[in-house]
């Protein structure tokens, strides 16, 4: 199947796509913010630009949408067209996420995920929820870990 846009206007829509400052992690901030925890945004120094900077707690936090990085859920759905560029695209950001995970481990750092999956759609977690494995992770300071639809905490 084709696709219904001008190959300008696909690029104009995918240039539109925000990484950063998504609701996603305005949601995720304000949830930090309600917490009392310091951090800082997007710190460029840091492998991965990681999108949550916990310094007092040597804790980086990514927020991952599920298609863009593959999140085995409902969420991720593989494109109908352009199919081998996309999975090229995506399998790719996987890697890159890998790569940088293991630097900041090895610079010291715990590492959580949380998918989009947690935060929007059907599924998605309650304030509640969110808060109270942010911050039960975040001051047990365990090895790395994400967070999905499920809720789980995840080694």
């Amino acid at each position: 199947m084709a696709d219904v846009h001008s190959a300008a206007t696909r690029s104009k829509n995918m240039r539109a796509i925000r990484n950063q400052d998504t609701a996603i992690e305005k949601r995720l901030a304000a949830l930090l913010d309600t917490l009392g925890f310091d951090y800082r945004v997007q710190d460029r120094t840091l492998p991965g630009r990681p999108d949550f900077v916990l310094d007092s707690h040597q804790t980086i936090i990514f927020v991952h949408g599920c298609f863009w990085h593959h999140h085995d859920c409902y969420l991720f759905k593989v494109p109908a067209t352009r199919t081998e560029f996309w999975l090229k695209k995506i399998d790719s950001n996987v890697t890159r996420d890998r790569h940088n995970i293991a630097l900041l481990s090895e610079a010291g750092w715990q590492v959580l995920v949380v998918w989009e999956c947690a935060l929007r759609g059907k599924l998605r977690l309650d304030d509640e929820a969110i808060a109270s494995r942010l911050e039960e992770w975040i001051i047990a300071g365990n090895a790395n870990a994400a967070i999905d639809h499920h809720g789980i905490i995840r080694c």
